[in-house]
């Protein structure tokens, strides 16, 4: 089964962020407004002169035949745990698809929406995930997440009858985004001087699952996030945004946050915390959050990739010496999964439960 609490949670009332745009709020209510610290400066996001605002973009049809692009890629995952692919090999109309009935679900009626309810404290269905305390700050964000693979982590009641579509393209989309896992994986373990193979072998049956999020437009964008700081408990996420939606992603470099601007036809994928582990902290797992805007709206089709919930994950023997001695403990993959859902999102701290701490 996918994790779930064992402990019950009360959340509150949680209001629909599609349905508060449509009444036109005056005033944000006040579980969206972030305290002081946490508010994004909109249109005054700086970065250092050292740093390029924009993300390394890797060209997947290159990396085959170009140690260029082996390095770009090595680049990425250790400097900034972010890059944007193009020529993935995905079909164009695949993705646009996608997004189509993305978009057409999140356009339904809530009712119609609010048959597939994500329970309190776990992390499919529709609503607002890792909530956990009725006076928790809430995202300026509806998302509809669901487990795909491998089957057993379904929830069949929860995948959505309309747009009539919908379940048949989640799984063709999600078969193609296993398989750019699967080779971006390889080409990962081959900047890292690894067996091409390692991480399948390691790997097992990978867990995947697919979480749409929809951003309104919102009166007071400085006020609020659209997802709160964290890093991913995936090997791998995978991000497709929503051609035309307002530039909402940002990530943490040098303790800087900056946005990610969309390259068309590309997708954005993010080190999570398993390959950091594993890596043993060569290749690091990055913070990230998502702003809104005044008056567009976002959508973004996210996949998240990982180890079999039964592995036990620590760092590779091969990445471990004097000069980088071990940073993380091993760990039950299921069990770190288990403590990821049922945290908020919090910055980094998830990844704690699996940190070494020398006195």
């Amino acid at each position: 089964m996918a994790p779930v609490p064992s402990f019950p949670v009360k959340v509150g009332h949680i209001d629909d962020v599609q349905e508060l745009k449509k009444n036109k709020p005056t005033c944000i209510p006040e579980r969206f407004v972030r305290d002081m610290i946490e508010r994004p400066k909109l249109g005054t996001v700086t970065t250092p002169s050292s740093c390029n605002l924009n993300i390394p973009v890797v060209d997947l049809s290159k990396i085959m035949n170009s140690q260029d692009e082996i390095m770009k890629l090595s680049t990425s995952c250790e400097e900034w745990g972010f890059f944007q692919v193009i020529n993935h090999g995905i079909d164009l109309d695949l993705l646009e698809k996608m997004e189509k009935i993305a978009m057409e679900f999140f356009m339904l009626p809530l009712e119609e929406k609010q048959k597939y309810p994500m329970a309190p404290g776990t992390v499919q269905g529709y609503g607002q995930a890792f909530v956990f305390s009725e006076d928790q700050k809430l995202d300026w964000c509806n998302m509809f997440a669901l487990g795909v693979e491998p089957h057993f982590i379904r929830n069949p009641k929860l995948w959505p009858t309309k747009p009539l579509d919908f379940s048949e393209t989640v799984d063709i989309y999600s078969r193609e985004i296993r398989k750019l896992c699967k080779n971006l994986l390889k080409y990962i373990a081959i900047s890292l001087g690894l067996n091409e193979d390692i991480f399948e072998e390691m790997f097992g049956l990978a867990v995947q699952a697919v979480r749409i999020n929809y951003y309104p437009e919102c009166p007071r964008p400085d006020l609020v996030l659209g997802l709160s700081p964290h890093s991913d408990g995936s090997a791998l996420t995978v991000l497709q945004q929503g051609k035309g939606s307002s530039v909402g992603l940002q990530i943490l470099k040098d303790n800087v946050w900056v946005p990610v601007q969309p390259i068309p036809n590309a997708l954005v994928i993010n080190i999570g915390d398993t390959i950091e582990v594993l890596t043993n902290g060569r290749y690091k797992s990055v913070e990230h959050r998502a702003v809104t805007h005044q008056e567009k709206d976002r959508l973004s089709i996210v996949t998240f990739y990982a180890p079999s919930y039964e592995i036990e994950l620590g760092p590779l023997p091969e990445l471990v010496d004097e000069n980088n001695p071990c940073k993380y403990k091993r760990y039950n993959h299921g069990e770190y999964s288990m403590h990821y859902v049922t945290n908020k999102l919090q910055g980094k701290k998830t990844l704690e439960f699996a940190k070494i701490y020398n006195n």
